[in-house]
């Protein structure tokens, strides 16, 4: 690694501040300030404001797009703002010494060598802030430790404004209007702004008297320093007064106007430096988002009585402008020419430009004096014609309260007192968690005003359906009819359609089409639904954004194949083909001709009746904006995010970081004033989200969509921000404006800003392609992956490898894992698949070059480079022999850079794997005698420019103090969540993580999160006392658990992560709460819990554990097939497998073996055909308080999170419960349990055996919590705080109704996979409807997952002979209602035998008019059933093509036999309008 000469920032306090020099080698002095922006660091540093001044720049990556080759135009910088960087000295945290950009031509660090300025970095930014937000702006000095010290130097000692004004008369332009510009420290972009207005500009010399000129209008500048010194010019201004001529200054240009108005000035504590100073237009409603920098300020309360506030300061009601009752005189503190910064108040210069033309010229002989000039409507004015130039879409009639008399109003009142809000459902590919997060927020926002809320969601496993959260819940399909049904009965005066995701989002467009909304007078709240269908129409969406003069992808709507042939060819291949109205890019690829584009369009039909066909921008640069809008036109925009993966990968599948990385500051506010437009012409009110495709050459751009909703990205920005979005964005809804709104952070600062990040923000997604057979890997325009993560921490490093680690696929960062080789680099690195960035890896290890790279991938260079970094620290450190060899720097480099102990460990070291959990804790030890450990850092909106009220943290090894103070009084008690949503956990772990935070916090504890998804509501962070958005690693939670020393830590709420940590903590002296570590190794090591049931006399399934296939082909002899082979710590069968024979055994071996990485294959006896009974209870020191048993539709076989549960249970012996419930009671008490625990059953007759136990909280217990209307977890909590429970009186029994949980599936999102359930768990969500009896319960839910009841046709397939006759009975039903019925051969011949009429398809391989495979693609089914059977390789081949084209074109598909009866039984005995209309609490 490049060396770098230690320098120190050193601060009149006495406050050290150990960095390296970057910049050119000299100490210097001066006064220490911090700008929070994140982006034009070449702008900021050549503003003439910064003269005297040593800058630290909040945000801590600088230096990433290099500095631009400056030219000059008539005597003009083109891309600064002055003639040479100004501040004194730089101060930043993360110097990326390789930079990345089209314009640019030389590094930060050699453009500070150039100009002979200092530059330290590696300097705690964050801590420096806070210091100087808590003391002051300081003094300070860059030294080299060994060099000569300097003094201190105060620059307000001295006259800043006469070093920086030019000293003579110059003239720019020809224009019609001359101003005279008052050089106090001009930036270029002013100039620049009033050349563009026709005007001349004739610059002068800060003390030269301008008096003697012909002019029209006098403009005064910014500048550094004291305005006590500009004496000369105060006087000079008061004798240009008399004239009555225009005037308008910005930034010292406001405090010398002020002064020579009579005001005075003051110093501000620490000035305002910054991109988000949200700014509101005195009297009004109206704000603007600014770009400031100044120390001093006009105290608004020495304004004479001729003068007024124009702007004040959101945050902290400072002066930001005043303006003169009569004369055409006013001012802004802060910069409408922003550069760097928002572009939002560019307007002024206009007004200033209509008082020249209101102000008749005196050499053309007119009166100069106006009366009453009133500077407010003529901004009020300019805004307007801005608004009619864009044809603004209008505000629904409810919100257009502009002519309302001031302050008369909050929000809609009383006109609103019950509210329908619209969830999204199961949780499925590209509609996941973020939902119940986003809908969550709403519903407080709306509860907070006193509003009732009605809530349709069947997805029984979230937050926002628990009791407490919306004051009446629907577990009903979120469809029109069902919705209308719901509204007819509760008559809600407003709906809100954006919190639902997709399925809110097309629900609601259809009921307005069906003018049901209109029917009933609900009004839509928040976006118009003309705006909603705006965006998702393209033909509609791309004319509007041609009205403003956006640029968006060549493409044409088409409604069939041949159309979408001739569009493509006219618009040259490649094109994407997408489907419009769709989720997460669902019935959307890539096509290069005529055959791929066929096939694809022909599924996108199935989907949607409009297939939209662009021309391909692959490789470009894909960026995205949250933007919100109020009602008053105020706009703000809450987070960009940049996709480290370019153009052609779906958002929701690449990697992202926020803020964007690689954007200028005029690429960055380019596409930000860009989206605040869109939305404004659109007309969207609450939050939005605009997503472009960005040239790598050039500042070119096209829109790519905007979704007229919350989205996936938006709980990300949510998260990566601070900032609230969904319940802003109801607020909004409801018609507050943001400045009637606080930052729910901070708590005093305004809700209009837009937040600062001084750290970075990694996404990255979660796919489980390995549980599906035959998917493909590829990733494209359509989404796949099941889950994300977000990682936060101060370098790009760090958070790619924590995120790696986090996505929990057994990787360890990005470098230092187990072999990752592939034959064809060049292919798999050019063709993405969900293992890319491994790949990577490997090919640096290879001797790839960035460049290569990048021509292989277009990933960015930057990012490249960074990952070269990570691998350069990985070899220094395999290079070391021993730990006591192992140098800090290097050490504490690479835990900056994001290596954990374990890749540290390994590299170092060099042990064997199985000394490796010994080995760490001595590198843990180590690495804590030196000194170095991480220190946690607060998310607080504003990069620590005001201090949180909330705690939102991190740990990162960037800084040298932590923001908490620890009171060390064992009141906390940490809860480790679920980590990302995955096949086998999701939301429902969130539920049980949350109701555990909030019991906690009700007696009286304080209560702390460790998780780290972005899409859940415990990652929110007013859901508990402190939330460590971090790792859930043993490093990390013991980092957070020495720092916290709570009282107690449970393990038991989310899932298997937190299980599987349980016996490394304790063997650490963590003291768990609930049941301890040593009885859940006895439940989850299987020959420990074996011996248990064995000495219980407790019947178990035969099984062994195995190491070599002799052995395991011994014991299949002696038990028989089928057999279960899996390796043994697991969650949701991970590699698990029934095996019929003994080629499909070897076959599978092959592939276990490679799971298992300590352990060996554990393989058993599998019995067909048996009930499978769960039981979910609490326990206190082994005896059970409260239970449920709940019962699998499927027989075994189906993995339990993936078959359809019935509660109570409805078809099992009173026997068979009894003795479940003995079983259950010795295990309880045999394993001490004290908490939640499950037990899956096998059941023949009476006839029970134990498949397994998990000492923690199942997948079903929100399901059975909300059935029974008792909440487990709260017990369950209880139950391990050590606090006094009852035993409830409730019994599930006593209830008159049914539960049933049904599975969601997302198999059309994966293409090529077979969609067939077995041992292992496939399913991404799950519904749970509730209905008076099974029939009822079972239709709500299969219909709540996509089933359709089908019209006329039906496909049968029904497998072997035992499912045949299963389905014999519905078959004859189906025959009896007058459904047509198909069948294939065998099913055919079986039925028309029983006297059931079928008419017989052929084979997908055969010719002939009825063959299935053309029927599927014509869509001549409404229902397929096909039962898999395992028998010869072309049925299974033939099989496999219908069970796929069923999901290809969009036709639901029943695979197990007794489902489908169950299905066919209820549809047969009862219509959807049978279902009765009611809410949970009506059960």
């Amino acid at each position: 690694m490049q060396k770098f000469k230690p320098f120190h920032l050193v601060l009149e306090d006495g406050t050290v501040f150990e960095g390296k020099s970057f910049g050119y080698e000299k100490a210097v002095a001066g006064e220490v300030v911090f700008n929070t922006a994140m982006v034009g660091y070449p702008e900021s540093l050549t503003d003439p404001s910064y003269a005297g001044q040593i800058l630290a720049i909040t945000f801590p990556l600088v230096g990433n797009y290099g500095v631009p080759n400056d030219t000059f135009q008539n005597g003009l910088s083109t891309f600064y703002e002055s003639e040479k960087i100004q501040v004194t000295g730089l101060i930043i945290s993360d110097f990326s010494f390789e930079y990345s950009h089209w314009n640019a031509v030389k590094s930060l660090s050699d453009w500070l060598k150039e100009n002979q300025v200092p530059g330290i970095f590696g300097i705690d930014t964050r801590e420096l802030t806070k210091l100087v937000r808590e003391k002051g702006t300081m003094k300070g000095k860059l030294v080299f430790p060994d060099g000569d010290d300097i003094e201190f130097i105060n620059p307000d000692d001295e006259n800043q404004i006469a070093k920086v004004s030019c000293e003579e008369v110059i003239t720019y332009g020809e224009g019609s209007k001359k101003v005279v510009l008052v050089d106090c420290g001009v930036k270029h972009n002013i100039i620049r702004c009033l050349l563009k207005r026709d005007t001349t500009v004739i610059r002068v010399p800060w003390n030269y008297d301008f008096n003697q000129l012909e002019f029209d209008g006098l403009f005064i500048s910014n500048g550094p320093g004291d305005p006590a010194y500009a004496t000369t010019t105060v006087e000079n201004i008061r004798e240009f007064m008399q004239t009555g001529k225009p005037i308008f200054g910005i930034c010292m240009g406001n405090q010398l106007l002020s002064i020579a108005g009579g005001a005075k000035t003051y110093k501000l504590k620490y000035g305002h430096r910054s991109h988000n100073q949200p700014v509101q237009l005195a009297g009004t409603q109206r704000a603007f988002i600014t770009s400031q920098n100044h120390g001093f300020a006009v105290d608004k309360n020495t304004l004479s009585a001729d003068w007024e506030p124009l702007f004040i300061n959101m945050n902290d009601g400072t002066n930001e402008g005043i303006r003169h009752k009569i004369n055409p005189w006013f001012s802004a503190q802060f910069h409408p020419e922003a550069s760097s910064g928002p572009t939002d108040t560019e307007f002024l210069f206009d007004v200033f430009l209509k008082t020249l033309e209101a102000s008749p010229s005196p050499s053309k002989g007119g009166n100069v004096k106006t009366s009453g000039f009133d500077v407010v409507s003529l901004i009020e004015k300019e805004l307007q014609s801005k608004k009619a130039a864009t044809n603004q879409a209008k505000l629904p009639e409810f919100l257009d309260r502009e002519k309302s008399p001031e302050g008369g109003f909050r929000g809609l009142g009383s006109s609103v007192a019950k509210v329908l809000v619209l969830g999204s459902g199961a949780l499925k590919i590209g509609e996941a968690g973020e939902f119940d997060y986003s809908g969550s927020q709403a519903l407080k926002a709306l509860k907070e005003e006193g509003i009732e809320t009605v809530l349709i969601n069947p997805n029984i496993a979230t937050v926002q359906t628990s009791e407490g959260i919306a004051d009446k819940v629907y577990f009903l399909p979120v469809t029109p009819d069902f919705v209308e049904r719901v509204i007819e009965k509760e008559r809600p005066d407003g709906v809100f359609l954006s919190f639902g995701g997709q399925t809110a989002l097309n629900c609601g467009v259809a009921l307005y089409k069906d003018k049901v909304f209109e029917k009933y007078g609900v009004r839509v709240l928040g976006t118009p639904v003309q705006s909603i269908i705006d965006t998702e129409d393209r033909e509609i969406f791309n004319r509007k954004l041609s009205e403003i003069g956006v640029k968006y992808i060549k493409s044409e709507a088409v409604t069939n194949l041949e159309d979408a042939k001739r569009a493509a060819n006219e618009l040259g291949y490649p094109v994407i083909v997408r489907a419009a109205y769709a989720l997460g890019g669902l019935g959307s690829g890539f096509c290069d001709n005529d055959e791929e584009l066929r096939v694809i369009v022909e599924k996108a039909f199935s989907y949607s009746p409009q297939v939209l066909v662009e021309k391909s921008l692959k490789g470009w640069k894909e960026i995205e904006y949250e933007v919100v809008r109020d009602r008053y036109d105020n706009c703000i925009t809450v987070c960009n995010m940049e996709n480290f993966d370019p153009l052609g990968i779906h958002t929701g599948e690449s990697i992202v970081v926020a803020p964007s990385q690689t954007l200028t500051n005029s690429e960055y506010h380019k596409l930000r004033e860009l989206a605040i437009r869109i939305i404004r012409h659109i007309g969207i009110v609450g939050e939005c989200n605009v997503q472009y495709a960005f040239d790598t050459e050039s500042e070119d751009y096209r829109v790519i969509e905007v979704n007229a909703r919350l989205s996936r990205s938006s709980a990300l920005a949510s998260k990566a921000t601070g900032y609230p979005l969904a319940f802003v964005a109801a607020k909004l809804g409801l018609g507050y404006g943001l400045p009637e709104l606080k930052n729910s952070v901070t708590k005093d600062t305004s809700a209009f800003f837009e937040p600062a990040l001084d750290y970075i923000v990694c996404k990255i997604p979660r796919w489980d392609l390995g549980k599906f057979q035959g998917v493909s890997r590829q990733l494209g325009s359509s989404m796949k992956s099941v889950g994300e993560i977000m990682a936060i921490g101060r370098t790009f490093e760090e958070v790619i490898q924590k995120g790696i680690r986090m996505i929990g696929v057994g990787m360890h960062g990005f470098v230092a894992n187990k072999e990752f080789f592939v034959e064809d680099l060049d292919k798999v690195l050019n063709e993405p698949t969900d293992r890319r960035i491994f790949y990577l890896a490997q090919a640096l290890e290879n001797g790839y070059t960035v460049d290569r790279l990048h021509e292989l991938t277009k990933i960015d260079r930057w990012f490249l480079h960074k990952l070269d970094r990570i691998k350069k620290i990985e070899k220094e450190l395999a290079a070391v022999r021993s730990l006591e060899t192992l140098p800090d720097e290097l050490l504490k480099e690479a835990k900056i850079a994001g290596f954990s102990d374990f890749q540290v460990t390994r590299l170092v070291t060099k042990c064997v794997p199985d000394d490796m959990d010994d080995q760490i804790k001595v590198t843990r030890a180590y690495r804590k005698s030196r000194g170095i450990v991480p220190v946690v850092k607060q998310i607080d909106t504003l990069a620590a420019e005001y201090p949180a009220q909330t705690n939102y943290l991190y740990l990162t090894y960037s800084g040298v103090a932590g923001d908490m103070k620890y009171l060390g009084d064992h009141r906390s008690v940490v809860v480790l969540g679920s980590g990302a949503y995955r096949i086998g956990s999701s939301v429902e772990f969130d539920w049980c993580g949350v109701n555990a935070l909030m019991t906690i916090r009700k007696e009286g504890f304080r209560s702390v999160m460790i998780n780290y998804n972005p899409e859940t509501v415990s990652t929110d962070y007013d859901m508990c006392d402190r939330l460590y958005f971090d790792e859930l690693s043993f490093e990390r939670v013991m980092d957070i658990l020495e720092l916290e020393n709570p009282m107690g830590t449970i393990v038991s709420t989310g899932g298997q992560i937190p299980n599987n940590l349980a016996i490394k903590l304790a063997d650490a002296n963590v003291n768990i709460l609930g049941t301890q570590a040593v009885d859940i190794d006895r439940a989850e090591d299987r020959h420990k819990f074996s011996s248990m049931l064995d000495e219980l006399g407790i019947d178990q399934p035969r099984w062994k554990e195995l190491t070599t296939f002799e052995d395991v082909k011994e014991f299949v002899k002696e038990v028989g097939f089928p057999v279960l082979v899996r390796p043994s710590y697991v969650l949701s069968g991970a590699a698990m497998n029934v095996c019929h024979d003994a080629s499909q055994l070897e076959n599978f071996l092959k592939l276990a073996t490679e799971v298992s990485k300590k352990h060996p294959v554990v393989v058993s006896e599998f019995l067909e055909r048996c009930k499978e009974i769960e039981i979910d209870a609490v326990a206190n020191k082994g005896e059970i308080l409260v239970y449920a048993i709940s019962e699998h539709v499927e027989f075994a076989g189906v993995h339990s999170g993936d078959a359809t549960t019935q509660f109570p249970p409805q078809k099992i012996y009173v026997e068979t419960i009894r003795r479940i419930k003995k079983i259950a009671g010795e295990i309880a008490k045999s394993l001490n349990i004290s908490g939640p625990f499950n037990i899956q059953f096998l059941a023949k007759d009476n006839y029970i055996k134990v498949i397994e136990c998990n000492l923690r909280s199942s997948r079903s217990f929100p399901f059975v919590s909300k059935v029974l209307k008792l909440n487990f977890i709260e017990l369950a909590t209880k139950v391990m705080l050590g606090l006094p429970v009852e035993k409830p009186e409730k019994s599930a029994f006593d209830l008159d109704y049914v539960g049933i949980k049904a599975s969601q599936f997302s198999f059309h999102r994966l293409q090529k996979a077979d969609p067939v359930l077995g041992v292992d768990m496939a399913s991404t969500g799950e519904v749970g409807c509730i209905g008076d009896d099974f029939s009822e319960a079972i239709l709500k839910s299969l219909l709540s997952v996509g089933f359709r009841i089908p019209k006329k046709r039906i496909l049968i397939s029904s497998g072997e002979p035992k499912s045949k006759v299963e389905l014999l009975d519905a078959s004859r039903l189906l025959m009896k209602k007058g459904f047509e019925l198909y069948a294939t051969r065998g099913t055919q011949r079986f039925l028309n035998d029983n006297n059931i009429q079928a008419t017989a398809v052929q084979w997908p391989d055969e010719e002939g008019d009825l063959n299935v495979k053309s029927m599927l693609a014509g869509k001549k089914f409404d229902l397929v059933v096909n039962i898999p059977k395992n028998t010869t390789a072309r049925e299974l081949r033939n099989d496999y093509i219908i069970r796929r084209g069923a999901i290809d074109f969009n036709i639901p598909l029943l695979t197990n036999a007794r489902l489908a009866s169950a299905f066919i039984t209820a549809f047969c005995s009862m219509t959807v309008e049978d279902i009765k209309i009611k809410s949970w609490d009506e059960y």
